[in-house]
């Protein structure tokens, strides 16, 4: 046993190491999964630092499962009903009859192909049935495939998990139970119970829930705690009434929260992401470190037909039965047969079956977890890879987030947005004021009419291919807000704002951190008031190229003090942006926009009637 002194130190190294794992996967833009699996084998069976079994000893699973719910209760918060509206058929195929179709199309080939025992193959083809949300999000983010498919991805990925895992659980009973026609009429009776206990629980906990958050019953500072005993008690109970009962609880738990009217779950949301990010970061690495090495070396092209079968045979049959007769293209068919890793809930639950049925002398067990392992490393490997290429050449991915999200459709706005416009880029115009708004209306431009900081806007406005933040606001407060809002959406770096004539003329203290605040557009002296009074002086956006005999030298000799450069092209087409300490040194190839004033008119001197 590990002294007490070694597991604070491999604890630390785990959250250390997660850490490390995300980070890389974020720069180099692909599924954090690969890194925190290779992590936990470099770490467990290479060179026997981490043994999960004697860290945690008896604890391992329990502490697994209850990790798995609340990633699962965290999924199930983000599912919204009218995400999936027209296509619930697709939803409810996907998850029911394209379950069994995927569980006999694996069942069949691991018997085949592998050899194993036939209630081996039946229960490693219940545990490979599932997608799973902690390798579906994060891959999702990287495609960018359409709404369309983003949406029947997401809502699979998480309601088919409790349902894979129940399949699981039923083909387990059967196994254990002697495989007769008692074994049967037990397992249909453990459905029963199963289904019972974990749909009452689930609902009523997330009615209760929800009930308390929509009446203020709760103070806000314990609205994350309530929710997280919530789940933990909804999960624990269910699974005391039926075993495994608890991943169906939670999941229906948090679909109840998210669907029910006049109930705000983002602050939950943002909470349960969180930890959620934590909890597979770690259970990833702990799992990754279970592994033992020889029985993967001896299953490699084995589990490779295998593997090539569930990608090529299973997924593309269960897509045709889910999609037979719905309105998607065959392009969206086709990426919907591609996209299909596994993740969390398989590894999780194979690792906890196969020991309990090596337990029990069931032949075959000991290759339940490098199988599921190998599963998951190739469809996350493979999918991952390939998946962003595919979408694109099949014309299913969406837009690079190039675009602008614009505070305010105020005048000042109004004329930038146009200028972007024409520079093709899109621009979204979000602001409260029907004035304003009609206005830009009047112009073309795309408009959101609303606060574009409150839980309409979180719910209704559409940034798909919106990548940047452009507050321009007359009111600092309100650009402040927006971009402490939009901040964790795009990025710190995306982010500009306008100065405003309060916070030129404040003091220090009643600014912004400068990480609050984003870049400051266009100059230290430049405030919205002072945009503005261009305009109405009847300044205009001019674009001029930059070339070796016109440069940048030869721009301000012409214009002087009546041109203020808002945005440039580069070489590349890539738009800049003018910012308080930017580094921008543009030159020949690029274009420089600006807004200019218009020369002052020379005076007219009348002469005198000359006398006859």
């Amino acid at each position: 046993m590990p002294t007490h002194s070694e597991i604070v130190i491999q604890l630390s190294a785990i959250g250390l190491l997660a850490f490390a794992c995300q980070w890389l996967a974020w720069a180099v833009k692909l599924p954090a999964i690969i890194f925190l699996l290779i992590t936990g084998i470099v770490a467990g069976p290479v060179t026997g630092w981490l043994q999960p079994g004697l860290l945690f000893g008896e604890l391992l699973f329990p502490v697994v499962s209850m990790l798995v719910a609340v990633i699962l209760f965290e999924g199930s918060l983000t599912l919204r009903f009218e995400e999936i509206r027209g296509l619930q058929t697709v939803v409810q195929r996907m998850v029911s009859g394209g379950v069994l179709i995927t569980w006999s199309v694996i069942s069949l080939a691991t018997w085949w192909l592998v050899g194993v025992e036939w209630p081996v193959a039946l229960l490693f083809g219940s545990l490979t049935v599932v997608t799973g949300p902690t390798v579906i999000v994060p891959m999702l983010r990287t495609v960018r495939p359409n709404a369309t498919i983003a949406s029947i991805l997401r809502w699979e990925g998480i309601v088919i998990d409790p349902v894979g895992a129940l399949l699981a659980v039923l083909v387990f009973e059967f196994i254990v139970s002697g495989q007769g026609g008692e074994a049967l009429s037990h397992t249909l009776w453990m459905f029963a119970k199963v289904m019972g206990v974990g749909t009452l629980i689930g609902l009523c906990s997330g009615q209760l829930l929800g009930l308390l958050l929509r009446h203020h019953l709760l103070p806000e500072y314990l609205h994350n705690l309530a929710a997280l005993a919530s789940l933990i008690g909804a999960f624990t109970l269910a699974n005391t009434l039926a075993d495994e009962a608890g991943l169906l609880a939670v999941t229906l738990m948090g679909l109840r929260l998210a669907n029910m009217q006049g109930v705000d779950v983002h602050e939950i949301l943002d909470f349960k992401e969180s930890l959620s990010l934590l909890f597979i970061s770690g259970l990833f690495i702990l799992l990754g470190a279970r592994l033992q090495m020889e029985p993967m070396a001896g299953l490699f092209w084995p589990a490779t037909a295998l593997l090539l079968t569930i990608m090529l045979v299973a997924r593309p049959l269960k897509v045709a039965y889910a999609t037979w007769g719905s309105t998607l293209t065959w392009q969206e068919r086709a990426m919907l047969a591609w996209i299909a890793p596994r993740g969390i809930v398989a590894a999780a639950i194979s690792a906890l079956f196969a020991l309990r049925l090596e337990q029990a002398g069931v032949a075959g067990a000991d290759l339940l977890v490098p199988l599921t392992f190998m599963v998951i490393i190739g469809t996350v490997v493979l999918q991952s890879a390939s998946a962003r290429l595919l979408a694109v050449r099949l014309g299913v991915a969406e837009p690079e987030p190039r675009g602008f999200l614009i505070i305010g459709a105020n005048p000042v706005a109004r004329a930038l947005a146009c200028e972007l416009v024409k520079l093709d880029y899109r621009v979204l115009l979000a602001d409260g004021s029907w004035e304003n708004i009609q206005a830009a209306r009047m112009a073309g431009l795309p408009t959101y009419y609303g606060q574009p900081v409150s839980e309409h806007a979180d719910r209704y406005l559409d940034l798909v291919g919106i990548g940047r933040l452009l507050a321009l606001a007359p009111v600092s407060e309100q650009n402040s807000l927006a971009a402490a809002r939009y901040r964790p959406e795009f990025g710190a770096a995306r982010i500009y704002r306008i100065q405003t004539s309060t916070e030129l003329g404040g003091s220090a203290r009643r600014r912004d951190a400068p990480h609050r605040r984003g870049y400051q557009l266009f100059g230290e002296e430049v405030t919205w008031a002072k945009l503005s009074g261009l305009l109405n002086q009847g300044a205009q956006m001019h674009s001029t190229p930059l070339s070796e005999s016109f440069g940048m030298e030869e721009y301000r000799a012409q214009y002087g003090e009546r041109a203020l450069p808002l945005f440039a092209l580069d070489p590349q087409g890539r738009l800049q942006i003018f910012v308080v300490n930017g580094r921008m040194r543009p030159g020949a190839g690029w274009t420089l926009v600006a807004l200019i004033t218009p020369e002052p008119k020379a005076e007219t001197v009348s002469k005198p009637d000359s006398e006859g």
